[in-house]
Formats: structure tokens, sequence, C-alpha cells
């Protein structure tokens, strides 16, 4: 998607890992960040994984100033909170919902949820958020597409079919 008009007729939107403030100021500049939002709110189903759970969140605690998001889940989010690239790591996560047992999350300068806010927590590691969901919309602290366990994009195309 490189244009306003590519979001007709999509299902459904992946929001990939990446650096956030990067991907919200390419947003803007290329006059995107409105029209994905007004979409997203209109019903868009959306997967973010990393980055695309920053970008899906209202508030970034340590973000640059004025960093731009969709704002779509009511959570605040800390950038890398789980550290750098070197504090990279894996772990067995209970998804709620989820069969087939634990899922391998992985890591990397994830961020960390403060606050959920009204989003449903799907999952949590240490106490702290790490798979929200809210209507059609699924966010993920850390990257599936790592893992080789497709059940969470599955599950990301269950809600797109749903919310048709």
């Amino acid at each position: 998607m490189r244009l306003p008009e590519d979001l007709a007729g999509l299902d459904g939107l992946v929001l990939p890992g990446g650096e956030s403030t990067t991907m919200a100021l390419l947003l803007e500049r290329m006059k995107l960040l409105e029209p994905v939002r007004e979409a997203l709110r209109r019903g868009l189903p959306a997967l973010g994984t990393c980055a695309g759970l920053i970008l899906l969140s209202a508030r970034v605690l340590d973000g640059v100033p004025g960093q731009a998001t969709f704002g779509l889940l009511d959570a605040s989010v800390r950038r890398n909170g789980y550290g750098r690239q070197l504090d990279s790591f894996e772990a067995e996560l209970e998804v709620e919902g989820l069969e087939g047992g634990p899922f391998p999350g992985v890591f990397i300068r994830a961020p960390l949820v403060e606050d959920s806010g009204s989003a449903e927590v799907i999952a949590a590691l240490d106490g702290h958020p790490v798979a929200l969901r809210r209507g059609p919309v699924l966010a993920l602290c850390f990257h599936p597409e790592l893992s080789g366990d497709l059940r969470l994009h599955r599950e990301f195309l269950k809600l797109a079919e749903g919310a048709r």
C-alpha cells in the first residue's frame, strides 16, 4: 500500500515490526496516516506486531515529541521496553482461546505495555500484557512470524472474516 486509494477493498491490514517513529513519519509523509486511521476506526481488521502494536496504541510513553499513532487501542506502551537488541528472547505464552498449547513468542526490542486500557488482554508475560485484542484488531508485542507457528495468523484471518 502506497496511496490512500490502495485501502479500498482491503480485507485486513498487517502492521509489521520495525522502527515505529520512522514508520509514523513515513505514514505522515505519504499522507497515509489519516486514511489508515479512518479505515481502522471504521472496522478494518488489523494485526500489529511489535512496532505495529505501538502504532495502534493511543500513548507512546517514551516516543519522540508528537509521535503519531493510530490511537485505536486505549493502551500506553513503552518502546523497546524489554530492552535492546541484545536483550531479545523467546518465551512460551498462554494465549487465551488459542488451542494447541503455549505459543512461542519471539521478543526483539519489544514494546512493553504499561497499561492496556480497555483492550482485552489475551496473553501476559511477567504481569505485563503482550497480546491485546479489541474488536477486529490483534496487537502483539512479539513477532509471531518468526516462530514458525501460524496459529495467531489464523486467528487474525478469523477476525478479518468475522468483520465482513
